[in-house]
């Protein structure tokens, strides 16, 4: 073996292959949609860059970071500058971005993502509210007991240990029925909303569970299918659902009547600790053992003798007045129905707001006619639209005072002439 033909380590090969990118790529455009978008505790921005084809990793440091002028994510259409490297410990190539940008258009899966969410908004299943956000209308309560829960998950992921064991540690009483899907990939969205209609079909369930553990957006896209949005509104149990991480929103979290940030966060928000109810209970207990005591304790003797003397009987019928009293307050409908005495003041402050605003806008289209009509005087009364009509003015070049009669001027004198436009010097030849 020659010299020539010594064998590179992985390191040199690596580096050489990484100037020659560095090289011929060291001031490039690149157009693309980001997926796996990630901004890392450092502020280093991490993503994806892809298109139909192909996809290349991005890397946008803080610095540049800090300079961007919009709020990136995955699904989103970008244009980016920057040169291409290559991650020497992994030897992937990457591109190295200073400057990111909106590219007109949006990402393919966030065109989908939106496009859905509005044509359920436009259907009344999801509404917007005034803060951007979208929830299910009219979102059922959530059992506070619930005594038999379904589980729509993949059977293999973490997110299944994660719920039953949360669920067994806080209330193991409580019946467990995982339906089985696949959770990502072709398919995925069919098998989760067979399971919503399979376990609705079941009966018997107080709430269902539906989701799985964290992703990039395509993981997590089956959830975002029209198909399952669609199972988990026609569910006669309420919906849980439970996809990804805090920061990841799906189609399923809107049409849902609850959403948790995690499948962590569905289990405990569905199932009460028993050691914290058993504590309540016991506290609770105590204080009616003490309050019976002191009862007894102060009034033992008296109420001995309410029982001899008959008044005792008296008490309990002034009780029954009592209780009449509050069983006719209770059908008073501001007591037995306070909502809807909100929903009323609710509408009168929509109809206050309408009435405002029509009110404001006769009273701007007022001022705006009286605007129109005092500038049209004042354009009557400017000099200048005199002399656009063929007028002019005439001033004495010496005192530049204007000429208002011709025994002001003689022969000889220098005069200006003033036009709509410009104006002229002039010699007094004659007066008449």
């Amino acid at each position: 073996m020659t010299e020539t033909d010594k064998a590179l380590t992985v390191t040199e090969l690596t580096r050489g292959i990484k100037n020659v990118l560095s090289d011929e790529f060291d001031d490039i455009r690149v157009e693309g949609e980001l997926s796996n978008f990630l901004i890392h505790s450092s502020g280093h921005l991490y993503a994806s860059l892809k298109d139909e084809n192909s996809v290349i990793k991005l890397v946008m440091f803080k610095g540049a970071n800090l300079k961007l002028k919009f709020k990136p994510a995955s699904g989103m259409n970008v244009i980016v500058h920057g040169r291409v490297d290559v991650y020497e410990k992994s030897g992937q190539y990457q591109v190295i971005a200073d400057y990111m940008e909106e590219a007109e258009g949006r990402g393919s899966l966030q065109k989908k993502f939106e496009d859905l969410r509005d044509k359920l908004v436009k259907e009344g299943l999801i509404v917007r509210k005034s803060d951007g956000t979208h929830h299910r209308l009219n979102p059922r309560p959530i059992p506070g007991f619930p005594e038999k829960i379904g589980i729509v998950t993949s059977p293999t992921g973490a997110a299944i240990q994660d719920i039953l064991n949360i669920i067994d540690r806080r209330f193991s009483n409580v019946t467990v029925v995982l339906d089985p899907v696949k959770v990502q990939g072709d398919g995925a969205a069919e098998d989760i909303a067979a399971a919503v209609a399979r376990l609705n079909s079941l009966g018997g369930f107080d709430v269902i569970i539906v989701g799985r553990g964290g992703g990039s957006i395509e993981d997590l896209w089956a959830f975002n299918e029209e198909v399952v949005a669609r199972a988990i509104c026609a569910s006669e149990a309420p919906v849980i659902s439970a996809v990804g991480h805090e920061i990841d929103f799906t189609i399923a979290d809107f049409v849902a009547d609850l959403r948790a940030p995690t499948p962590s966060a569905a289990a405990e928000l569905v199932v009460k600790d028993k050691n914290d109810i058993a504590s309540v209970l016991e506290g609770n207990w105590a204080r009616l053992n003490q309050a019976l005591s002191a009862l007894t304790q102060r009034h033992g003797e008296r109420l001995a003798w309410l029982g001899k003397t008959g008044l005792a009987s008296a008490l309990r019928q002034t009780v029954e007045v009592f209780k009449e009293r509050i069983n006719s307050l209770r059908k008073n409908r501001v007591l037995s129905k306070p909502s809807e005495l909100i929903d009323e003041l609710r509408q009168e402050l929509d109809d206050l707001e309408q009435r405002g605003e029509k009110a404001y806008r006769h009273f701007r289209e007022l001022k705006s006619r009286e605007l129109i009509l005092a500038k049209s005087m004042l354009e009557g009364l400017n000099p200048l639209k005199i002399l656009e009509r063929g007028y002019s003015v005439t001033l004495s070049k010496s005192s530049g005072a204007i000429i208002r009669d011709s025994k002001d001027l003689k022969k000889g004198d220098k005069v200006e002439l003033r036009f709509a436009k410009g104006s002229a010097g002039a010699e007094i030849t004659e007066t008449k």
